[in-house]
């Protein structure tokens, strides 16, 4: 018996395409939603785990998330407020009131710019440095437990990718916010 091709009119033809276009815009979609979905989950629980370092050493966790961002951005004469509210997206004003909490814990030096007397620049005491240090092998403990199975260079590529999403984020709450989107 002889097989005849399958020839398929130009609008059965142009269905077809519809349909797989359709399937692969879906499968998109899915995926898309799994990520938002799974970054929501991975938020959930380093929010936890912040909340039981903060616990430890006797603060909150935002407070925690502040001596770690100027643990971060400390190159050695303070770091301004400024800088802190934007690398955790907190406003200006919790940052001022949370750092004099801080400072009377005796867990930050508030110093005046050498640069600009308006503006302080804020870095960690050797007390909280400490107190961050007793907590290093657990700290190394659990990001071993969270990154298992990734290697240097898979991380590596996670961190970038993840770096283009968060900037696209950025942009796109921008857009939305503008109405462009």
């Amino acid at each position: 018996m002889q097989r005849t091709p399958l020839t398929l009119s130009a609008a059965d033809n142009q269905n077809w395409q519809k349909r797989m276009k359709m399937a692969t815009q879906q499968q998109f979609d899915r995926a898309v939603r799994d990520l938002i979905w799974n970054i929501v989950e991975i938020r959930a629980q380093l929010e936890e785990i912040d909340k039981s370092w903060a616990e430890l050493i006797g603060i909150s966790e935002p407070q925690w998330l502040m001596l770690m961002a100027i643990d971060e951005l400390d190159e050695g004469c303070g770091v301004s407020g400024i800088a802190v509210a934007n690398k955790l997206g907190f406003h200006p004003a919790f940052i001022t009131t949370q750092t004099k909490k801080l400072e009377q814990l005796e867990f930050l030096i508030r110093a005046t710019s050498p640069d600009d007397a308006r503006f302080l620049q804020i870095s960690l005491t050797p007390k909280v440095r400490t107190e961050i240090a007793k907590l290093s092998d657990k700290r190394r403990a659990v990001n071993s437990t969270i990154l298992n199975g990734l290697d240097e260079e898979s991380l590596a590529y996670l961190n970038k990718r993840l770096n283009a999403i968060a900037k696209n984020s950025r942009l796109a709450s921008q857009k939305l916010s503008l109405g462009l989107l």
